[in-house]
């Protein structure tokens, strides 16, 4: 099934075929309110969606993005992430009893280091001036772990997302190094983009 709405399609046909199997007759009234709401997600999720990769040119090859006709405006970027590790790491991280010193202090630093150096690092990235970077680390005994939290600004062209997901895993490895004396079983998790604000494509709060 080719055009825009295949994906609808099949989606609607398998939804309908597990309602059917399940409820059978009791709820058959009930098949084209469900078409319609699976129709109407599927044309605002799609309508919202880029058409094209714009880090890919027309040839399919990769390309930095011209964003020389975008106005400038200030920008923001959130990011978190994690670093789970057993409650007794965790403990001799509250207690600031880990050879190397204090992780959370060094990897704070790291995190701001990194954030100023993304388009080193991720090699299509426009170099940003960036006027603000913040960088938290909380200890939870919920995760059990490291909560990591990036905030990013500057005023540009494009975006700062990408810095403060730099930010955030830098800084989770950072974590890594200082404590893996006392686990190698840590694992770094969860990196997400939270928000961002400015440019085009609107602002996004993830959560």
């Amino acid at each position: 099934m080719g055009g825009p709405y295949s994906v609808r399609s099949v989606l609607s046909l398998s939804v309908l075929e597990i309602f059917s199997k399940k409820w059978q007759s009791r709820c058959r009234h009930l098949k084209p309110l469900l078409a319609m709401v699976l129709l109407f997600l599927h044309v605002e999720y799609n309508s919202s969606m880029p058409t094209h990769l714009t880090h890919v040119d027309e040839h399919g090859r990769a390309r930095m993005v011209d964003v020389g006709s975008k106005a400038e405006t200030e920008r923001l970027a959130i990011a978190r992430g994690e670093v789970k590790m057993k409650p007794e790491t965790l403990a001799l991280l509250r207690a600031g009893a880990l050879k190397k010193g204090d992780p959370l202090v060094v990897a704070q630093i790291a995190g701001i280091a990194a954030a100023k150096r993304t388009a080193d690092l991720i090699p299509l990235c426009h170099p940003l001036p960036l006027t603000y970077v913040d960088v938290t680390l909380e200890l939870s005994d919920k995760i059990p772990g490291v909560l990591i939290t990036a905030s990013v600004k500057t005023v540009g062209q494009t975006g700062v997302e990408m810095e403060a997901l730099t930010a955030v895993s830098v800084a989770a490895l950072t974590v890594y190094d200082m404590v893996k004396a006392a686990e190698k079983t840590m694992r770094i998790q969860n990196i997400r983009l939270v928000e961002k604000r400015g440019g085009q494509s609107g602002d996004v709060v993830n959560e």
